[in-house]
């Protein structure tokens, strides 16, 4: 049954982001952190927690050790964004006097009342992924609005008249505060907030608070949290850790384990709770007819006055025997825009999501073919305006080799004649040696 409630919890989140209600019970606690939401009209919550702190004396008058009572209590009325809220705790404080010797005694009354309001003034839509069916990665991926976070702020007052000498505080004093949220996913979500309290009295603090809430299932849940309180003499850190168990839609248990520091001290603080509501919400329904458009409620007929009991009479006597006139819708053109008016208007039924997306599909695919044609006939015409290159660079290359075998045959030529005629006349010269000796030797015999 909680589970179902949580599923429903979830869809209803991200499909009202006004709605302050939920099915299941949305506490605070464990954590000192405020949810910028309220809790709903007609919701009475109270969260309350049994507390232990403890921490070594410090100089002059401190408070080392306290046990008490937390109760928060939480409505709404006015308008769902809007939320009040009481805060008190009631505990026994051992306040001690440290100097030479350490002194100390136990006083036991309220140690805080506080009355306030919050307002959620944005809450930012985020994507519905789970509507997302033609993407996987689109269906998966992380929605970077979610770093948007809910805005709220914060106003109260502080009523110290009520409460033991050490917590007084200068009686009343107004404090303010910035509540920020963060919904990273519908399991892990962050709270910042910004307070500054006390204001106007000597005891003013500016304070900052980081909460990161994880839910492990439908029931358990665990949280991490840094708190930060800056006044005027010293500065107090808390880290904390805690979990909460939601045992029904209006039940919840919690504990929790902190580290305080303090000065030069380190102390302890934990705490266990409970956050129950008494659950009298009502949602309001609008009625709507099969094509989803709101039903408006018959309006109340009236009488006119200036008629007398038997003018009215006969005037419904009349309606009864009267032939209704049929309305039809008629699409003739030729007719005058005063007869269409007259006419009542036919209602047609919205596609399905399913032909807007196959339409979609269709038209997307028709787009892509175009262009991977277009991208093909580019292609194509890069192609042949390549080759049509590669050929004329091809035939370049034949006719300056064809030039150069040309340029070579006739260097070879004229080296042949020069050689030829060179032979030519070498030979010319033997022979005139030949017959030149051939006369000397004819000399000689004579």
């Amino acid at each position: 049954m909680i589970k179902k409630l949580l599923l429903f919890f979830v869809f209803f989140s991200v499909l009202t982001a006004n709605a302050q209600y939920t099915p299941v019970i949305n506490s605070n606690r464990p954590g000192f952190s405020e949810s910028p939401y309220s809790v709903g009209s007609g919701v009475y919550q109270f969260e309350s927690s049994i507390f232990y702190r403890k921490i070594n004396a410090t100089p002059t008058f401190s408070n080392p050790e306290a046990l008490g009572l937390n109760l928060f209590f939480r409505t709404s009325f006015i308008s769902e964004k809007l939320e009040v809220n009481l805060n008190t705790s009631l505990q026994r404080d051992k306040i001690a006097f440290k100097n030479i010797f350490e002194s100390s005694y136990n006083k036991t009354g309220l140690s805080q009342f506080s009355l306030g309001a919050k307002y959620l003034i944005y809450a930012p839509k985020y994507d519905d992924k789970s509507k997302e069916i033609r993407s996987w990665k689109a269906r998966h991926s992380f929605d970077w609005k979610r770093w948007i976070p809910h805005i709220g702020i914060s106003a109260g007052v502080n009523i110290g008249s009520f409460l033991t000498d050490y917590h007084k505080r200068d009686g009343f004093s107004p404090k303010v505060g910035l509540l920020l949220q963060n919904e990273f996913s519908d399991k892990l979500n962050v709270i910042t907030n910004l307070h500054y309290d006390y204001i106007g009295t000597d005891f003013s603090q500016l304070s900052y608070i980081v909460t990161g809430t994880y839910n492990f299932n439908d029931y358990w849940s665990g949280f991490a949290e840094i708190q930060g309180i800056f006044e005027e003499y010293e500065k107090k850190t808390n880290i904390g850790a805690g979990a909460a168990y939601l045992f029904s839609e209006n039940l919840q248990f919690n504990a929790s384990l902190r580290a305080n520091m303090q000065q030069d001290e380190i102390g302890l603080y934990t705490s266990v709770g409970v956050s129950y509501r008494l659950n009298r919400h009502q949602d309001k329904f609008v009625e709507i007819d099969e094509f989803g458009n709101k039903i408006e409620e018959g309006k109340q007929v009236k009488y006119d006055e200036d008629r007398s009991f038997f003018g009215r009479l006969f005037s419904k006597t009349g309606k009864l025997f009267s032939k209704k006139r049929e309305q039809k819708v008629d699409l003739d053109i030729s007719k005058t825009d005063g007869d269409a008016l007259n006419q009542k208007p036919r209602r047609e039924r919205q596609g399905s999501l399913v032909d807007v997306i196959a339409k979609e599909d269709k038209k997307l695919k028709k787009k892509t073919a175009k262009e991977e044609k277009k991208a093909a006939k580019k292609a194509q015409k890069k192609a042949k305006k390549e080759a049509k290159r590669k050929e004329k660079e091809r035939l370049k290359l034949e006719k300056q080799i064809k030039k150069e075998e040309e340029k070579e045959a006739k260097q070879k030529e004229k080296e042949r004649l020069k050689l030829e005629k060179e032979i030519k006349k070498l030979e010319e010269e033997i022979k005139k040696e030949e017959q030149k000796e051939k006369e000397d030797q004819e000399k000689d015999d004579n």
